[in-house]
């Protein structure tokens, strides 16, 4: 080196001192934050990739948080209905107690109904506080609300419709083939003349009972005693329209599981029983019905006699169809409209209407519980039709086992939504909150022990450099020898 005015080695020597402290100061930072991506310039692509990461990581912690609340709503939908459950089967057992007539006193009997009054008005008191933050949870608050159903189809229960915001859903109903009772027909006449006495064993699906006719019993007689036992046995007795010297014994349900089995025992010239009017003539005949074939918005339902059913993805609505109505015909349809309700939680990450979960909570006052047909557990009451001092104690149990499977159906249905839904949900996001969470360290978080062996580096670097800066500052010394 011969000049002294630019010392270029220095310059050199101070570029890479410069570049080595700033590769320094940059391990530092990552052993001091913990993060590898501090800033934009560390890694661009990077830290596009993780803050889109931290993104999802924020949405699905939300979402567990979402699945977690909704769990806690149904742990206090189930405790209220826990209760009137156990209010319902005290109600079975003053039913039961009360059947007892000979064994029991009036006052007994006026003190059995105070209390299913007291029960009735307790289940009805839990129906209407059982809340969640304010929110009715068992008042029909989350029911689903309706409009235009029609007077053919008796009830329906819509257990999850998901809908977007401010949308309706219409629910088509076509019946392919409609739903039948069990039916077998006995050759009466106006005046039943068998050639002597006639014994016949009737069955169906709820029991069997015996009848011995004379001949000339008249068909109104016949009619009447069969029909004394119809709750007994499930089958009830009319006139035959088409053939008016027939009796036409039919079950009460529709439906596979239904049946009437007319069988002669003893007695009469020749077979009174016959398959259909003008048909073939039996001793012992069974006929069983027929479930309707139905389509609910296009999706062939579960039907048991005319209770039909479809259940598909944000999709659950049942409906019970009159047998004696309009739309129990081969090719009628109804349509009614779902407005809005239910309780719908979002537990996805996504806020949208595939990530949206609904669920229906029907009303569970005594005015609900029940069934059309039947009555409701209203009917219990004092002065009810059903009540225990002077009412019909048997249609007062048939009210009680029908809300008993309401409750249970209902908590049943809750259980399911909490284990498959929510459980299921919250593992699932639980896993993909880790998967994510995985994925972001490895892209923005320091290594330490890499970062560590880099750091030793650059303090050796820097160390060096800075002697080589030290000796190209002493290089331009040397031009003194030459003026010595």
């Amino acid at each position: 080196m011969s000049s002294i005015n630019t010392n270029v080695p220095s310059m050199i020597a101070q570029r890479v001192l410069n570049m080595q402290n700033r590769a320094l100061v940059v391990s530092l930072e990552r052993l001091s934050t913990g993060l590898r991506i501090n800033r934009g310039k560390d890694d661009p692509a990077g830290l596009i990739a993780s803050e889109n990461l931290r993104a999802e990581k924020m949405a699905i912690s939300s979402a567990i948080t979402n699945a977690t609340r909704a769990e806690q709503v149904i742990n206090v939908a189930e405790g209220g209905l826990h209760g009137i459950a156990g209010l319902i089967v005290e109600l079975q057992g003053l039913i039961g107690a009360s059947a007892n007539e000979a064994g029991l006193s009036q006052e007994e009997k006026e003190a059995n109904q105070l209390q299913i009054d007291s029960i009735l008005q307790t289940i009805d008191r839990l129906a209407n506080d059982t809340s969640f933050q304010g929110s009715k949870l068992l008042n029909g608050n989350f029911d689903y609300t309706t409009t235009g159903i029609a007077t053919s189809i008796t009830d329906v229960t819509i257990n999850a419709a998901r809908l977007p915001a401010g949308a309706t859903l219409d629910v088509n109903i076509t019946m392919i083939t409609s739903g039948q009772t069990a039916q077998a027909y006995l050759s009466t006449g106006a005046s039943f003349s068998p050639g002597g006495t006639l014994t016949i064993e009737v069955t169906g699906a709820d029991g069997v009972q015996q009848f011995t006719f004379a001949s000339g019993s008249s068909q109104a007689n016949i009619i009447s005693a069969i029909n004394t036992f119809k709750d007994a046995i499930g089958v009830s007795a009319v006139q035959n329209t088409t053939d008016t010297n027939l009796v036409e014994l039919r079950s009460l349900g529709y439906g596979s599981t239904q049946f009437v089995r007319v069988k002669q025992i003893e007695g009469g010239a020749g077979n009174h029983v016959l398959d259909a009017p003008g048909g073939t003539h039996f001793a012992d005949l069974k006929d069983f019905g027929r479930d309707a074939t139905v389509l609910i918005n296009g999706i062939q339902a579960i039907a048991d006699g005319l209770e039909a059913r479809v259940a598909t993805a944000g999709f659950d609505v049942s409906v019970t169809i009159d047998g004696t109505g309009i739309l129990n015909v081969d090719g009628a349809f109804s349509t009614f409209t779902i407005t809005g309700g239910g309780a719908n939680f979002n537990l996805s990450p996504d806020v949208s209407l595939s990530g949206k979960v609904s669920l229906g909570i029907e009303t569970v006052t005594t005015g609900n519980l029940g069934k059309s047909g039947i009555g409701f557990l209203t009917s219990m009451r004092s002065g009810g039709t059903a009540n225990v001092i002077n009412g019909d104690l048997a249609l007062g149990q048939k009210i009680v086992d029908e809300a008993v499977k309401q409750v249970s159906a209902l908590r049943g249905r809750l259980g399911a939504f909490q284990k498959n839904t929510i459980g299921a949900t919250i593992n699932s996001l639980s896993i993909a909150l880790e998967n994510t969470a995985a994925a972001e360290s490895a892209i923005r978080d320091t290594d330490f022990a890499a970062e560590t062996a880099e750091l030793t580096r650059r303090q050796i670097m820097v160390q060096a450099a800075t002697q080589a800066l030290s000796i190209a500052n002493l290089q331009p010394q040397a031009v003194l020898a030459l003026l010595g």
